[in-house]
């Protein structure tokens, strides 16, 4: 199921502009991008655990409990409409994926008392668009 919002600029705070270095724009761009999805999951009953979990082995952006107690791993993807033609969604690939299996695997295997035994865990991803002043967020639940 996918959900579709768009936010204001108000909402999002300040939308980066491009410039000269691309790692700091982009940077920049996924930091606004999982800003805003940590607000959509608030908004929505989401309680954040967890943001920028690293580890050699992988990352998790945004680790939450959904409403229904379910630990929820969220991959957020933002891109502005004039990146290229691409949509959020496919930057996401296969091996990401599996990657990003692994790693919500093994933090769930550290964290057992935040899972639910009915509920267990999945992962969701967040996709936004930037179009002009206003993300579009789409939300996609257990893409696994």
């Amino acid at each position: 199921m996918v959900e579709r919002f768009v936010y204001t600029e108000e909402a999002a705070g300040s939308i980066p502009a491009p410039s000269t270095n691309l790692m700091t724009y982009k940077s920049r761009l996924g930091k606004f991008g999982e800003d805003i999805a940590c607000d959509f999951l608030i908004e929505n009953g989401y309680k954040i655990i967890d943001r920028n979990f690293r580890k050699p082995w992988g990352e998790l952006d945004i680790v939450a409990k959904a409403p229904d107690k379910t630990l929820t791993f969220v991959e957020v993807k933002t891109v502005r409409k004039f990146d290229g033609g691409l949509n959020p969604e496919d930057q996401l690939t296969q091996s990401k994926l599996q990657k990003l299996k692994r790693t919500a695997s093994l933090y769930a295997g550290h964290r057992p008392e935040l899972i639910d035994e009915r509920k267990g865990w999945r992962i969701d991803l967040i996709a936004l668009t930037i179009e002009g002043d206003s993300p579009i967020v789409r939300y996609y639940k257990n893409i696994s």
